[in-house]
């Protein structure tokens, strides 16, 4: 039996071996212009098989190198939408550096369209950083990226949208890591051209050795100018929701100076960096009162739910002044679900 295991263990090694090595051949190859598409299989011992899809998009020139990240959600379309859209536009005689793209990050979640958890093994994928090579396979994929993709990033951006039950208001985000202020900087600056209207910054309390668990946390943990788009809501797909992301991109290449073209800043840029969170300690049936974009005052009734007969089980209230960023916006709500994000602007 134990030499069994060992040569269980040995194979399933070997296998993440070997797709280490595909990327990095790939990556590492002299010739360019050129894209190539690869496929890394993954499995675990669970019995779950799959692969991680990946671009690599190398321009005429050599220069730095930008990782795109999609649907880390599976429910999140905006972002896979658009990343599909870029994939075939970026004209590589015109592209200096390396654009690396991964245009569906949970494959099962996407095929199974599952908000949030990873069907196969029940793990959120933007949980899971920095990953286990142990590990199940959403911990393998995650490992993975942050190994070899983030590894090699200049830049990583990892897009995001309101994903089945959520309204969203689309902003672009950062974190206000001062442990590394070039970093950081260049993040804001990323953010700022990149033609959203909302700025929001995060603070970054965590150590070096605590887990990020989020795909951006754990590029920010690592040194790297990471950023995040979150764009779309519900799961729908708009062309403005899509449009919104290819021009950010394309703003940020532009600051770049991996592409020409640009738009440049949106002209009235709003910058938030305080956030609550309002929770529910019931399971029931959800009212809003309010929608993403809607400014609230502190103490602003924003939603209640009852149980399935209508009684009231639980009021919702402001915490304070804010633009509401995303929010619950379907019926059904569990114990400890966000009903309801806040952000404002406070001095620092």
């Amino acid at each position: 039996m134990r030499l069994v295991l060992s040569c269980l263990i040995i194979m399933l090694v070997t296998k993440v071996a070997m797709s280490q090595n595909e990327f990095q051949k790939a990556f590492n190859a002299p010739s360019r212009p050129g894209v190539q598409n690869i496929r890394i299989s993954l499995s675990d011992n669970q019995g779950n098989s799959g692969h991680l899809p990946i671009s690599i998009i190398k321009g005429k020139r050599k220069g730095p190198v930008f990782t795109i990240v999609a649907g880390v959600h599976g429910f999140e379309y905006p972002p896979i939408v658009a990343t599909q859209a870029l994939m075939k536009e970026i004209d590589t005689q015109k592209l200096k550096g390396t654009i690396i793209v991964i245009p569906v990050a949970s494959l099962g979640a996407f095929y199974a369209r599952t908000p949030f958890i990873s069907p196969e093994d029940q793990v959120n994928l933007n949980n899971a950083f920095p990953g286990s090579p142990d590990g199940s396979i959403t911990q393998k994929k995650a490992d993975f990226i942050t190994q070899n993709i983030i590894a090699v990033s200049d830049v990583f951006l990892d897009i995001h949208g309101g994903d089945a039950p959520e309204d969203l208001l689309p902003f672009i985000c950062y974190y206000n890591n001062t442990k590394r202020p070039t970093q950081t900087a260049m993040a804001k600056q990323l953010c700022e051209q990149s033609g959203f209207q909302y700025v929001v910054s995060y603070g970054y309390t965590i150590a070096d050795t605590d887990p990020a668990k989020y795909a951006f946390k754990q590029a920010v943990q690592d040194g790297k100018t990471a950023l995040s788009i979150e764009s779309g809501k519900l799961g729908n797909v708009t062309k403005e929701n899509v449009d919104l992301i290819k021009k950010g991109v394309y703003n940020m290449l532009a600051v770049m100076k991996m592409y020409p073209g640009g738009t440049g800043a949106h002209p009235n840029i709003v910058y938030r960096n305080d956030q609550s969170y309002v929770k529910s300690t019931v399971q029931g049936i959800f009212y809003p009162k309010f929608k993403a974009g809607d400014t609230v005052k502190k103490g602003d009734l924003i939603g209640y739910t009852t149980d399935e007969f209508g009684v009231l089980l639980e009021e919702y209230k402001a915490p304070k002044d804010g633009i509401i960023l995303y929010n619950l916006a379907t019926p059904p709500i569990n114990v400890n679900s966000t009903v309801m994000c806040i952000s404002s602007y406070e001095e620092k």
